[in-house]
């Protein structure tokens, strides 16, 4: 593949369209048997010096090993090596696959337990220029850097493997909330002339995203910056036809950061989490967040193609309880292939004495639970402009209260529907209407009635709860006000619990007349059928 930088450029700007139409959560109706599957990420360098890594990982029910492999531009390891423990992966019994990290990360992301893994892509490789001018390295697409990803999957392809994930480095913006893409000279130049815009209106566009107004222009350059990462995608998936390529999604990846999710809906999807270490995921909120956003991402990911991003990172920052509790949010989701990460550092081997009963409890209750989707009066509605423009700060508490929610692809026409203030703004300004729904927001113009005002924090909440009680009364939820997760499944006749809280709780569930009570341990999960 001989691309120049200017014909590479041009290659993502005249992609297809993008697809502005809004995705129903994908469901299966019909559940497989032994539908749920467990996958550890491990370096070959970590097996080559702890290779007995493979029989703690049998004996705890993973089935599947994924390897890291090219590192935006790197071999930390021959592929010979690589081939050797595909080879050791399969003598045991268990399922080989691959990792590449495509682009690199503003920053180190591997937990590299000395300086053999560099963290910045190669001196040939040019540096992201953000919109004031600053320069950064990783997460940009200029050439060779698709040139180099197409010949690593030509590389990994008689290793034979039959999946490789791109790990969600592979994205166009620093991190979450960012609107990214490159603001340099070349693709200021490309995505003008594609356009047919005056160079006088780069200027404006720089206005537009540092205000974070999505205005046409500033929808034509998300487009564009969605449709060079989508076309190096493909160009790697087209060098190893035989190879199924999944995208690691980013926490809350969505268009601003150059991931057209519609485009990888086919694809092996990882929901993007962020909660990665104990102080992050203990709070209530951090629990609610992690929720929300595979919740989101589930709208576009088929559920046997859906993976978790189960990370501990630094490796031993988040403790095997927490760990073990993160599976709760793939359960309630239906995300049928849990992934456990933590860099190139293992977390530590005694987290497999917690996680096994708990693998192995969350698969029975996701074998009730496959192909059926949460309903509920509250509604989780992530919107285009969080996608495009927001600040992923997501209104996710209402999840806590213990009232069972749906995850809506366009405003509900009945219950309550949580926006974050990007779609507050867009309600307010009279762009965003549904007759039926209350709209619920953090804070509200006390001119507006579209709008009601409810703060995000769980006394607040609770007493919301409370005032509308009367209008849950055919639906199932908690009576008390402790936080937990209250997943209701009227296809599946259950509710699912899950308490937020690192104390034991005795909780109720009503529904009409009916009253049925359920003991949770910290943290744990328990169905209760109706």
């Amino acid at each position: 593949m001989n691309l120049s930088r200017r014909n590479f450029l041009k290659l993502g700007a005249t992609g297809a369209a993008a697809s502005l139409a809004y995705h129903s959560w994908p469901r299966v109706v019909n559940a497989q048997t032994n539908l749920r599957s467990f996958h550890v990420c491990a370096a070959p360098q970590v097996l080559e010096t702890n290779p007995e890594l493979l029989d703690v990982f049998a004996g705890a029910g993973v089935g599947h090993v994924w390897m890291a492999a090219f590192f935006y531009g790197y071999w930390p390891v021959e592929p010979e090596v690589i081939a050797k423990w595909i080879r050791r992966v399969e003598d045991k019994g268990l399922a080989p696959h691959v990792i590449n990290i495509p682009l690199g990360h503003p920053g180190d992301s591997l937990g590299s337990p000395d300086d053999s893994v560099a963290l910045a892509p190669p001196s040939h490789w040019r540096m992201a220029v953000r919109p004031d001018g600053s320069t950064y390295s990783g997460t940009s697409l200029h050439p060779p850097a698709t040139e180099e990803n197409v010949a690593a999957m030509m590389r990994i392809a008689p290793l034979g493997v039959d999946r490789v994930f791109l790990d969600d480095d592979f994205r166009l913006a620093v991190g979450p909330g960012v609107i990214g893409g490159c603001f340099c000279d070349d693709h200021r130049d490309v995505f003008l002339n594609t356009h047919g815009y005056a160079a006088e209106r780069w200027p404006e566009l720089l206005d537009d995203v540092n205000a974070r107004r999505l205005s046409p222009l500033l929808r034509s350059w998300v487009e564009f910056t969605c449709d060079q990462l989508t076309a190096s995608f493909r160009a790697q998936k087209q060098a190893a036809p035989e190879i199924e390529l999944g995208n690691m999604i980013m926490y809350f990846g969505a268009e601003k950061a150059g991931i057209r999710l519609s485009d990888y809906a086919d694809s092996p999807f990882r929901v993007g989490e962020l909660m990665f270490n104990d102080a992050s995921f203990a709070p209530v909120k951090g629990k609610t967040n992690e929720l929300y956003s595979c919740l989101f991402h589930r709208r576009y990911a088929k559920p046997d193609l859906a993976f978790s991003e189960t990370t501990a990172f630094p490796a031993d920052q988040l403790s095997a309880p927490n760990m073990a509790a993160k599976l709760a949010v793939t359960t309630i989701a239906d995300v049928r292939n849990t992934m456990y990460m933590s860099g190139i550092t293992p977390f530590p081997v005694t987290h497999w004495d917690t996680l096994a009963p708990a693998m192995k409890k969350h698969a029975a209750i996701h074998e009730r639970l496959a192909g059926h989707k949460p309903a509920g009066p509250f509604k989780h509605y992530w919107g285009e402009s969080s996608r495009y423009i927001g600040d992923d700060k997501p209104y996710s508490l209402f999840l806590a209260t213990g009232v069972p929610f749906e995850v809506i692809d366009r405003p509900g026409t009945d219950g309550w529907t949580f926006l974050s203030e990007w779609e507050a703004r867009d309600v307010a300004e009279g762009k965003l209407t549904s007759p039926g729904t209350t709209f619920i927001t953090r804070e509200a113009p006390a001119s507006n009635d579209a709008l009601r005002a409810v703060p995000e924090d769980l006394p607040a909440l609770f007493d919301f709860k409370r005032s509308i009680a009367e209008h849950l009364r055919d639906v199932p939820y908690v009576l008390e006000d402790e936080p937990v997760v209250c997943a209701w499944y009227p296809t599946a006749n259950a509710v699912l619990l899950w308490n937020l809280s690192e104390a034991r709780k005795e909780l109720t569930v009503a529904v009409s007349e009916r009253r049925m009570t359920a003991t949770l341990d910290a943290l744990d999960v328990v169905l209760v059928d109706l």
